[in-house]
């Protein structure tokens, strides 16, 4: 069977050893952000991307083998494997080559052919095939069809229909058939999509595939979800369109030997009942199925970008926050949380009623701000945001000292405040009340609090609910993953949701842990992890370089300097007559040092680089610095919208055909691709992300479908 190793090391151009090594790691339970952070030496510094795309190929070559000798089994059991058919099974690197090579040896229901066989016609086909093959000058297929009449076959030409639907079902299983026509399809066919005539013209948000068409190869990912998406609704019917006459003229030159015409013309309707009707729908369906596969991985590519660059976005800071979800009717919930992030403080105000109970919300927030010295202002963007966003803005400019005031993305925040992570959080609070606390901490820390809710009712996907939901989950685990064990965790005031994420432990665990600290108080240093039921050393290996201790016992706890590679740290800081609580105050010395010097038979010069960049910027966030849009004052509906505005704004979600960016109109506008920038733009992606500050212009808007259309190309930076 194959060499699993060596063929990962050859598809993903990496030497057989960072093979190797990173599946043993694997193996053994070590995670991929462990693996990638911690085992470079070992890896040859394989990177995230690098061993996931490794660990995905090997499940899927693993799966492979498995199936591979469950159809070699099989087949031999039944006595048809030959050496040749068994070397094309062995060599296959494709599911769907390997299902194409079983299909002739698969279990079937009864078909026609295998009534056929039951009524003894076999050697009446195998007679035609030999005939075909042989070009005899003269034949009389009635004749020798006329052989075969007996109780079950009571004509000539029952017959030879009879040893026809054996040919055609021996036609339709050949591996190497269908996968011509399949590659066919693929390169020549094309998406046809009509409207059903229950939906009039303009009645549908599928207008566009009204009379749509597109090669099968040039179709885009959301395109092909949107078609999917429009059948499963019962609006449209899609199908793909070819030249039929062009793939039964290769069947013939494939599969018609003689030049006996009456043996020519059998052959012929053979071969074209064998495509109408055991070929073409199933090969059509596989084409399809093929390209909505495709189409889901590209979105799911996309939403975990969009997710990352959202989970990654820039904290505003641990500090004093009003968080207010703004209402009408209902009024606007203001929560107060501290620099921990605790709840303090609930009150309603409504400042969109009377001009009384204007003055006493205004009141309301200045007493807030002033008794809690608030530094952070969280506003939702839902309903009323940018009534309330001007009218604390109002508010402010009575002030001296003036917080900062950002509009948040409140997507999914009604998701956590109905969730049993927030009942379990706050079970004395209100719904609404929870959700302006879940806004206020998204403006503390973007990561701590997003991890509390589904990636899906974040808003960041792209047919979302149309792709591979298996599939889906896995990766947006893998990028919440990702993201938190990238940032690092404070394991004194981490939820066990965002525990949960980091490398090694488990939800069990991650509630063991908050129950220690619950009863012990903070942990002093990462040692105590071990302390912690369920936490073995397997897991402590794992977690502790991410988890960090601020103000414990020993100053490397509160960086990502691992326990084990802290022998090394001494030894630099005892070479450098520096004590071991001040090595992470000494960037210059530690520039000029020797690596080598250091470098031990686990530790190699990789690490050490880690080591000392560490060292060099302790307790360094790695996102970005934390920027915010203003929004233009006066701008709140659609309607106040005109073109040739020039408007700063956030984007919110980044799609294969463009960005979608919220301008403070409670409707997010859309830049398509051909509008991002002044040059060719193949990716969305590699010009704007999730998070973005922007500045934009108006190029139309439809307050009837809500549509805003915007554009980047030459907008004053």
């Amino acid at each position: 069977m194959l060499n699993i190793p060596q063929l990962l090391a050859t598809e993903l151009e990496l030497k057989p050893h960072q093979v190797q090594n990173a599946l043993e790691l694997l193996a053994e339970g070590a995670t991929v952000p462990f693996i990638a952070r911690y085992r470079k030496e070992r890896t040859g510094e394989m990177n995230e991307v690098q061993l996931r795309e490794l660990a995905d190929r090997y499940t899927y070559l693993t799966e492979l083998e498995e199936r591979k000798s469950a159809i070699l089994k099989a087949i031999a059991e039944q006595g048809k494997l030959t050496d040749e058919l068994e070397a094309k099974i062995v060599s296959c690197l494709q599911k769907t080559e390997l299902e194409d090579l079983y299909l002739p040896y698969r279990p079937k229901r009864r078909t026609r052919a295998t009534i056929a066989r039951e009524k003894g016609l076999q050697p009446l086909a195998e007679l035609i095939k030999s005939l075909n093959i042989k070009n005899p000058l003269s034949v009389s297929l009635q004749d020798e069809a006329a052989k075969y009449i007996s109780e079950g076959v009571t004509t000539a030409e029952e017959a030879l229909k009879g040893a026809a639907d054996i040919l055609a079902e021996e036609v339709a299983e050949k591996a190497d058939l269908r996968a011509y026509i399949r590659e066919y399809l693929l390169e020549n066919g094309v998406f046809v999509s009509r409207i059903k005539d229950d939906y009039p013209e303009g009645t549908t948000k599928f207008e566009m595939y009204r009379q749509y068409q597109i090669k099968v190869r040039n179709i885009a990912p959301h395109n092909m979800l949107a078609l999917c998406r429009g059948e499963s609704e019962g609006i449209l019917n899609f199908d793909i369109a070819f030249e039929e006459d062009l793939v039964l003229a290769y069947l013939e030159a494939q599969e018609i030997k003689t030049k006996v015409r009456l043996i020519r013309d059998f052959y012929q309707v053979m071969l074209k009942d064998a495509f109408n009707r055991l070929m073409k729908n199933s090969l059509v369906g596989e084409v399809i199925a093929d390209k909505k596969t495709y189409a889901d991985i590209e979105s799911i590519k996309t939403f975990e970008t969009n997710l990352r660059e959202l989970l990654l976005s820039a904290p505003a800071g641990m500090k004093p926050t009003l968080a207010i979800d703004p209402g009408f009717r209902t009024g606007c919930k203001v929560s107060v949380i501290d620099e921990t992030g605790k709840f303090l403080q609930y009150q309603a105000i409504f400042p969109h009623q009377a001009a009384e109970q204007r003055i006493k919300a205004s009141q309301t927030i200045k007493n807030l701000i002033e008794k809690y010295k608030i530094e952070l202002i969280a506003i939702g963007n839902g309903t009323a945001s940018r009534e309330t966003d001007e009218f604390v803005l109002q508010v402010l400019q009575t002030l001296e000292r003036q917080p900062i005031k950002v509009m948040v993305n409140e997507s999914g925040a009604s998701i956590y405040s109905a969730s049993k992570v927030a009942l379990e959080e706050f079970p004395d609070l209100d719904i609404t009340v929870r959700g302006a606390i879940s806004i206020g901490r998204r403006l503390q820390d973007p990561l701590a609090e997003l991890v509390k809710i589904d990636p899906k009712s974040i808003g960041v996907g792209q047919y979302q609910h149309d792709v591979d939901q298996k599939l889906l989950k896995k990766k947006l685990d893998e990028t919440v993953e990702s993201c938190v064990n990238y940032v690092g965790v404070d394991l004194n005031t981490a939820s066990k949701e965002l525990l949960t994420f980091v490398s090694g432990i488990t939800p069990t665990v991650a509630n063991n842990i908050v129950a220690y600290r619950n009863e012990h108080g903070a942990f002093k240093n990462r040692r105590q992890l071990l302390k912690v039921p369920k936490l073995g050393p397997k897991a402590f290996e794992q977690a502790a370089g991410f988890l960090r201790i601020r103000g414990g016992e020993n100053p490397l706890d509160n960086t990502a300097v691992h326990p084990e590679s802290y022998p090394v740290v001494q030894a630099i800081a005892s070479d450098l007559n520096v004590p071991l609580n001040q090595v992470t105050q000494i960037a210059e010395k530690l520039q000029k040092i020797d690596l080598k010097k250091y470098v031990t038979a686990t530790i190699g010069e990789p690490t050490l680089r880690d080591i000392l960049k560490e060292l060099e910027k302790p307790e360094r966030d790695p996102r970005a610095e934390f920027k915010y849009a203003t929004f233009k004052e006066g701008i709140k509906e659609i309607s106040d919208l005109a073109e040739g505005m020039e408007l700063e704004g956030i984007v919110t979600n980044v799609a294969n055909f463009g960005a979608f960016v919220d301008i403070g109109v409670h409707q997010d506008g859309l830049v398509h691709i051909s509008q991002l920038a002044d040059r060719f733009v193949d990716d969305p992606k590699k010009v704007v992300k999730v998070g973005q500050v922007v500045k934009v212009r108006v190029l139309e808007v439809n307050t009837k479908l809500k549509r805003i259309s915007l554009s980047m190309k030459a907008v004053t930076k």
